[in-house]
């Protein structure tokens, strides 16, 4: 029988005048004990001294836990020692006990409630004392009154929605919420000739600084090549390296000159678009005002002659364009749009300069919908520096200041936060690795992890993306800046790359903030190189078209399956051949739908 056996089963029990008390065998006394009774908090912080020594009084004091049973004719008393106010769970201890000392399982439940009880029954009696004793520490005066009751009212206020005080009103939601109504009233169109005459003005005065600085290159070109022709003669190369400082100063001084006259401009454009916005939504509300028709007033001529006068026009390649209507999904079938484009990704930021049929419409619809659940996003192949000096970042940049961006702040601002955002977590991260080095729980190879993250400290790691808002792009309004290194031009990345996995991470935020439509470059490259071969290409497509596609499968667990389309894009120099095979091969890794051709029987 297994009860002629538990006396020498049960570990820790010793016979005591016929009865078997319960003691930790040697070993395991301390460690037993504090198993049984760790994790045990303080009390929350009282008002006085005296309170807290009435409540040390009470609390963090041993109690002992007594349980009887019988076996046979033995009379067996478990002993547990429990220091109170007791937080573990009384589920977890009783396991605890069950299992480290090979209790029967015939007094399992007994036990558990006996436990239960005991604990409940010792922590009320410790309250009430705990009560009982600041009751008489507020009337033996120990305690002041009047600042006892202010402190409960506070707390009550500040944790009661009744007592909250109402939000004030923030400017950005008020002019969004004015601009919404506007932008979907008849005075749209007066909104985008606006913008329109805006962005004029400030491509006028781009245009200018363009040509102040390549004629200072070009004098700078011209002194330049007169002192490398004296080179040796009359002049060292001391000379030559002055004559370099100065030209680089000069270029420094004009370009900081420019740029704070942008600045500027692009600052009174915003706040005088804003006002303006603001009054002509005031004037709606009012119907007998004469002058609202002269406000909202179309002036198709001047818009036309302000385009006429930029001789700069936008040179675009003949795009390819493939779409593609799938359903992904077992039983539930969510319905996407899918497009391929040999396109270039800044085509869907630049406004056209040549007012061609068309293009007031894709402005219309970026702005219709700024303020919507149907917003459009853009992927930016970056390297891991946050800023805008060089490749796309630049160009990008070039393009957003182009046009005065009256609803978000200007690109620069933007990194600069992205910049404050990356620099505290870096801190925070190397301070929790710090400790963990500290403590001695890692090895000598994670020290070279931490040199590096020291290295890069402000660098965004493989993978890793920010993002950006914008109200002055012509299709888009987030744009996702995605690390990749130059290990994505090599032929062997696999689905657990980082720039993969930073395409997940990109679908994820499109979800969960109402981005329907989000542009993808398909080879995760920008530009075409000499290793960028036909077999690579394919293989890469494939990779890429897998993997989005197990991630918009994903989706339908993120939000509800919601209808989106994705467009994949390929650089401008790819061929036509190589854009018709990856053509073909989204139908076989997507499922398309089929088309259904109804004839009649005349």
């Amino acid at each position: 029988m297994v009860v002629a056996n538990l006396p020498s089963r049960i570990r820790g029990l010793e016979s005591v005048s016929g009865q078997v008390s319960w003691f930790p065998s040697a070993g395991r006394a301390d460690s037993s004990s504090e198993r049984t009774a760790q994790d045990f908090g303080t009390r929350r912080e009282i008002l006085s001294k005296n309170m807290k020594k009435n409540r040390e009084r009470f609390c963090n004091r041993e109690r002992e836990f007594v349980y009887k049973f019988k076996v046979g004719s033995q009379c067996l008393e478990l002993r547990v020692p429990l220091r109170f106010p007791v937080q573990e769970n009384a589920s977890h201890l009783h396991g605890r006990l069950m299992l480290l000392h090979s209790l029967p399982c015939f007094i399992e439940k007994d036990l558990k409630e006996a436990l239960t009880q005991f604990i409940e029954e010792e922590s009320l009696r410790d309250y009430d004392r705990d009560a009982e004793a600041s009751l008489e520490a507020v009337k033996s005066g120990e305690v002041d009154l009047h600042q006892l009751a202010s402190t409960w009212a506070k707390a009550y206020a500040e944790t009661t929605l009744e007592h909250a005080r109402p939000e004030e009103p923030s400017w950005d939601e008020d002019f969004a919420d004015v601009y919404h109504d506007l932008i979907h009233s008849p005075a749209s169109e007066t909104l985008l000739n606006l913008e329109h005459n805006y962005f004029v003005s400030i491509s006028e005065l781009i245009g200018e600084r363009d040509v102040e600085l390549k004629k200072l290159r070009e004098r700078q070109g011209i002194e330049m090549e007169k002192v490398m022709q004296e080179l040796g003669k009359s002049l060292t190369d001391q000379d030559v390296n002055s004559l370099a400082a100065q030209h680089f100063e000069s270029q420094q001084d004009l370009e900081n000159k420019w740029s704070n006259e942008l600045k500027q401009s692009t600052a009174i454009q915003k706040q005088e678009y804003q006002e303006w916005v603001i009054k002509l939504h005031q004037d709606l509300k009012n119907p007998n005002n004469s002058s609202l028709s002269e406000e909202i007033k179309v002036q198709p001529s001047q818009f036309r002659e302000s385009v006429e006068a930029i001789g700069r026009i936008y040179e675009e390649q003949r795009k390819l364009e493939e779409s593609f209507t799938i359903h992904l999904g077992a039983q539930l079938k969510t319905m996407h749009n899918l497009r391929l484009l040999r396109a270039d990704m800044l085509d869907f930021c630049k406004h056209k300069r040549n007012h061609r049929s068309g293009v007031k419409l894709h402005r219309l619809q970026t702005a219709l919908s700024l303020y919507s659940t149907s917003l459009c996003g853009l992927v930016l192949l970056v390297d891991n520096r946050i800023n805008s000096y060089s490749g796309i970042k630049r160009d990008f940049a070039t393009v957003c200041q182009e046009c005065t961006d009256f609803h978000f702040p200007r690109i620069e601002e933007q990194l600069e936060v992205v910049q404050q955002v990356v620099l505290y977590a870096r801190t925070q991260r190397r301070s929790k690795l710090k400790e963990s080095l500290d403590s001695g729980n890692q090895n000598g190879g994670n020290d070279d992890k931490t040199k590096n993250a020291e290295r890069n400290y402000l660098n965004v790691l493989p993978g890793e993306f920010y993002i950006t808002r914008h109200s002055n792009l012509s299709e888009i309004h987030v744009a996702f800046h995605l690390c990749v290194d130059d290990h994505v031009k090599s032929g062997n990345i696999t689905a657990r790359d980082p720039a993969i996995m930073g395409l997940r991470n990109i679908l994820k935020v499109c979800c969960t903030h109402d981005i329907t439509t989000i542009s993808i470059p398909l080879l995760l490259v920008h530009d075409m190189s000499e290793e960028m071969t036909i077999p690579w290409c394919l293989r890469r497509a494939e990779l890429v078209f897998k993997c989005v596609k197990g991630f918009m499968m994903e989706m339908a667990s993120w939000d509800g399956g919601i209808s989106r389309t994705v467009q994949f894009l390929v650089p401008q120099s790819i061929s036509e051949e190589m854009f018709y095979q990856l053509s073909n091969m989204l139908p076989q890794i997507f499922r398309v739908s089929s088309t259904l051709t109804l004839t009649s029987k005349h």
